[in-house]
């Protein structure tokens, strides 16, 4: 490692392997605390200039840690104190982070609301939190859903008022940063609400450390190594990679925007070695022309939450260069070291969630790797015990289908105000992740679909991702992306799979059921249920999602809930 290299020492990172008062609510004084580095770029945002050319501008330790403390003292002068709920109500990217530190710093706890989020439903989401204070980039928006009357939060602000704080004015408290104990909730991270009303997860101290530590040396941080951060950052996902990085020191750029037309001119300026993501922006950067210079130097794509579809991954992996020693060593030419360099990038799927605290399942896949649908790999170190059970709790065999659950010290304390809906995700001693599974006897699990997105049909249950996996691998030439759903069949007797598709540019059929019979041989041919129907999107209102890009599939049912009523659709 150089000397100028802003990764912390090896002996700072095996530090906070082992530190038992390290957690999610003072990683920025650890790092502040212990790495040498505090002065070089470390947190990137950029911004177009004048002629629309990609500037970047990098924060140091020092400099996070000046804007944390002006941040704090506004919200400590405007009588935030400790385990109050303060809402963030704003655009994605670095500014979240930043008064998330400042919060957590005075003992507060930040409701982080993804700005996607429609206003009606974030003021339901914030009056059932029971907010202090909101933060909003246009807080008139949240305003005029308050009539006369009516019981507000004590302050809702522009986050620009917060911005503009003079440094200097105004005090901290005696004791600051504040000392969490090891469970105390340090921010409430709504779910995307791809099945419902979005749910606030509380996300604890040390429960959300627990099982990152190994991150600190096992994850890739050599000299030239940067991170893109395409999470986003209300999401426990974006704030677990920041926690990582900011450790590390590994430079990272966040970013707000996740789409590829504005991801991609950024990705060339930075050159980033990795990439983290939900499936929303890969989808799109596998999608047509490959983005061959934007990825020229990655060597690792992390995605988490959800799964991601092989027929992206493998167009993904065939970008960038690997250190051959990232790969295994069985695959290395005879005679060498791992020093040298390969063609592609590794994909690394993590099956995650807000609840789980962090990606409890991996499937690492390369250019070298077969084709394997579904299969999220083995539980991660961390997690205790994982198990598929049935509706009593107990343990199916290997190869039986059932609810996938875990025993994890990661795992939320629960839900906001919710202790029974807390108690429905458990079961026999485990936490329900939500996932329909199965285990081979290998070990290996395979994530077959969401509880809530099952297809029961009269033949027994078929299951969404599934289907979808082979309508974008072994169609691609036709599709892009897609969603399944069952929808009533026209005798009433069970539900039907009909897709929603998102057609390729230059697709070679346009014709709706020519493109329904090719999906249903490529179906079939897999042994899987066929289609009753198949719809094109044609605008994004036709492929609704949700504020963290997941396609909203309880709209997309009640959408099509009579489209195959009188058969004609099928």
């Amino acid at each position: 490692m150089t000397d100028n290299s802003p990764i912390a020492p090896l002996a700072v990172r095996e530090r906070f392997m082992n530190d038992p008062d390290l957690g999610a609510g003072n990683f920025l004084e650890y790092a502040l605390r212990h790495n040498p580095n505090l002065d070089g770029p470390l947190v990137y945002d950029h911004r177009l200039d004048e002629r629309g050319h990609v500037a970047l501008r990098g924060y140091s330790l020092h400099e996070l840690a000046e804007i944390r403390d002006q941040y704090a003292r506004w919200y400590w002068s405007n009588g935030v104190r400790p385990g109050q709920p303060v809402a963030l109500y704003i655009a994605e990217g670095l500014q979240p982070i930043l008064h998330f530190l400042a919060l957590t710093a005075l003992g507060a706890i930040p409701a982080l609301v993804n700005d996607a989020m429609p206003v009606a439903t974030a003021r339901r989401y914030l009056d059932h939190v029971g907010v202090a204070g909101v933060v909003a980039d246009d807080p008139r928006l949240i305003s005029a859903t308050y009539h006369p009357g009516q019981q507000r939060p004590r302050f809702i602000v522009p986050s620009s008022e917060i911005r503009a704080h003079d440094q200097e004015s105004g005090a901290l408290p005696e004791q600051y940063p504040y000392r969490h104990t090891a469970d105390e909730v340090i921010a409430l991270i709504h779910s995307s609400g791809t099945t419902g009303t979005p749910k606030s997860t509380q996300v604890a101290h040390r429960q959300f450390w627990v099982g990152k530590e190994t991150r600190m040396v096992r994850f890739p941080a050599e000299p030239d190594d940067r991170l893109l951060s395409l999470m986003p950052h209300t999401h426990a996902g974006g704030l677990s990679y920041l926690l990582t990085t900011i450790l590390l020191g590994l430079p990272t750029l966040t970013m707000g925007d996740w789409r590829r037309s504005a991801v991609e001119p950024v990705m060339e300026a930075f050159q980033p070695t990795m990439v983290a993501s939900f499936p929303r922006t890969l989808v799109q950067l596998a999608t047509g022309e490959l983005p061959v210079k934007a990825a020229a130097k990655v060597h690792t794509w992390f995605n988490t939450g959800d799964g991601a579809h092989y027929g992206h991954i493998r167009r993904l992996v065939g970008l960038g260069e690997r250190p051959a020693g990232l790969i295994q060593p069985w695959l290395l030419p005879k005679g060498d070291t791992g020093t040298a360099v390969l063609p592609g990038s590794r994909f690394i799927d993590g099956l995650g969630s807000s609840e789980m605290g962090m990606a409890l399942f991996g499937q690492v896949t390369t250019p070298e790797s077969g084709r394997d649908d579904r299969c999220v790999g083995l539980p991660v170190e961390v997690v205790e015990k994982a198990a598929v059970l049935d509706d009593d709790g107990n343990e199916v065999p290997d190869g039986t289908v059932g609810h996938l659950a875990v025993k994890t010290p990661t795992r939320t304390p629960g839900y906001w105000n919710d202790l029974a809906l807390t108690k429905s995700f458990e079961l026999a001693g485990y936490w329900l992740t939500g996932d329909v599974a199965l285990r081979k006897p290998d070990g290996r699990y395979y994530h077959l679909d969401r509880t809530a997105d099952v297809i029961h049909t009269a033949d027994g249950p078929a299951y969404s991702l599934r289907l979808e996996e082979v309508l974008i691998a072994d169609c691609a030439e036709l599709v892009q992306d897609c969603a399944v759903v069952g929808v009533p069949g026209p005798s009433g007797d069970g539900h039907l799979p009909v897709a929603v598709v998102r057609l390729q540019t230059d697709s070679p059929l346009s014709d709706p059921k020519e493109i329904l019979d090719a999906a249903n041989r490529q179906l079939e041919a897999a042994g899987l249920h066929s289609l009753a129907a198949m719809f094109t999107a044609e605008s994004e209102s036709d492929y609704p999602t949700g504020p963290t890009g997941k396609v909203l599939k309880r709209e997309l049912r009640t959408r099509y809930a009579a489209a195959l009523a009188d058969g004609s659709a099928a």
